[in-house]
């Protein structure tokens, strides 16, 4: 049978690859389909046919899988912010482990690695801690809204369309964060659609409000609110940061960031403290952790702790160790480790960054972390004393290869690999895998109902 573009074709669903999406095949052909779990029997419609694969998305759902259960969010299959929700959640865990496994052997060739059970996450509805909704003077339709006299579509303030830059939904309710934070996005919304200012176009790329971000304490229960405009306006911004701070006791800290750049990126080119503190402060285990709005912070605080301590306990330490983290950004890892070695050391090309692993290491009282700010590829030459154990946790498009390189002549006894990306970490354990044995590794959940997974991998040098 063959396969072309706009086709209607009935598929059974029998496997899922990663990026969530289901994997059927007609005639040895894969089928990638959006929206499809494993035992799905659909008719999908092909929207992409390429030499060795076609792209599909489910267009009725003829036999629904056993491991399907009713979305609690009326914006499943809709929003980019988690595609799993029509998912079981222990069907999520074992997929998620699943990828981990086929990356480690299908890009890093490594066979026989234990791939542990993936460790789920505390709360898999209000867990993230951190949430960034975008204005738009265009809002995209729920199917159901289309055709409706009446509905205003010149305003939107919400989360985003799969795969778009300019299609934002007006969400009033997003589950992945603590209720409080839904009143708040409300209120936000409501002063911003009766203020004289006009929202940005993301195509026109004109307009004042851009982006509201809100961050969340679990450990005080105490929120930030960050508005994100194109240019300041105190007189515009001002009353809503009163108005949340007399109306929201957990609010402590309004400010505002502004940026003229285009990208569609939640970052300001300066900020302005509009009420409150500069800051929030938040937990991961025993240690305290200020949060500016722009510091990166693990977005499921709860998930983070279970995180730490499997890396914790895969670098092994006695306290005699020098531990070198790469990509240390904000000294959590480092901080966490300090007292179990006798020395850490950091490196985070971000500036800024480093200043917060600084500052963090004063909260906690921690004295045997340093922190060097440069390109990896360059400082890492520079470090004089081998260690013993080396973190290295890189972004998701894993390390450079002069790093790899770098890395194999220090010869650290033991790794420790954290990664968002399986296949980055199957790559760069590939290229590590002669000098290096890869001995279990750690699938931990802090995205529930999203295919994204964080492994912690524990590595040893061989011949020891």
């Amino acid at each position: 049978m063959k396969v072309k573009k706009g086709q209607l074709v009935e598929l059974e669903i029998s496997g899922i690859a990663f990026g969530g999406r289901g994997l059927a095949r007609v005639d040895g052909l894969a089928v990638f389909v959006d929206g499809a779990v494993p035992l799905d029997l659909v008719v999908a419609r092909i929207v992409k046919k390429k030499k060795q694969y076609a792209e599909a998305r489910v267009h009725t759902l003829v036999k629904p899988s056993p491991f399907r259960i009713p979305p609690d969010c009326m914006y499943s299959g809709f929003c980019g912010g988690c595609k799993w929700q029509f998912l079981n959640y222990h069907k999520q865990l074992e997929y998620k482990q699943q990828h981990v496994q086929e990356s480690i052997e299908r890009i890093g060739l490594i066979r026989d690695v234990p791939v542990h059970p993936t460790i789920s996450s505390p709360a898999i509805f209000g867990y993230r801690n951190k949430m960034e909704f975008s204005c738009s003077d265009r809002r995209w339709l729920l199917p159901d809204e289309m055709g409706e006299e009446g509905v205003d579509i010149s305003f939107a303030l919400g989360l985003h369309v799969p795969g778009t830059f300019y299609k934002v939904l007006d969400t009033h309710s997003c589950l992945l964060q603590p209720e409080l934070g839904n009143h708040i996005l409300d209120d936000v919304r409501t002063f911003i659609k009766a203020s004289d200012a006009p929202v940005y176009g993301l195509r026109s790329h004109t307009g004042f409000w851009r982006f509201l971000m809100l961050r969340h304490s679990v450990a005080y229960d105490q929120w930030m609110v960050n508005i994100i405009t194109a240019k300041e306006d105190l007189e515009t911004v001002q009353p809503l940061a009163f108005l949340l701070m007399d109306k929201y006791p957990q609010i402590i800290s309004v400010v505002n960031n502004i940026t003229s750049r285009k990208a569609g990126i939640a970052v300001g080119e300066y900020e302005i403290q509009l009420s409150g503190r500069s800051c929030i402060k938040d937990k991961i285990g025993d240690f305290e952790f200020e949060i500016s709005a722009n510091s990166f912070f693990q977005t499921n605080t709860l998930a983070a702790r279970r995180l730490y301590h499997t890396i914790k306990e895969y670098a092994g330490l006695s306290g005699r160790e020098t531990v070198v983290d790469l990509y240390s950004g904000t000294g959590s890892i480092a901080i966490c480790l300090a007292d179990g070695a006798k020395k850490v050391i950091g490196m985070e090309i971000v500036e800024s960054a480093v200043a917060d692993a600084v500052k963090n290491c004063r909260i906690n009282g921690v004295s045997n972390c340093q922190f060097i700010v440069g390109d990896i590829k360059e400082e890492l030459a520079r470090i004089m004393d081998r260690p013993e154990i080396m973190i290295i946790d890189p972004p998701r498009a894993g390390m450079h290869k002069d790093v790899v390189k770098r890395v194999l002549e220090m010869a650290p006894e033991r790794i420790v690999y954290v990664s968002c990306n399986p296949a980055t970490m199957a790559r760069d354990m590939g290229m590590m895998k002669e000098s290096y044995g890869v001995l279990e590794v750690q699938p931990v959940d802090m995205f529930p109902h999203t295919y994204h997974i964080e492994s912690v991998a524990k590595l040893e040098k061989r011949g020891q």
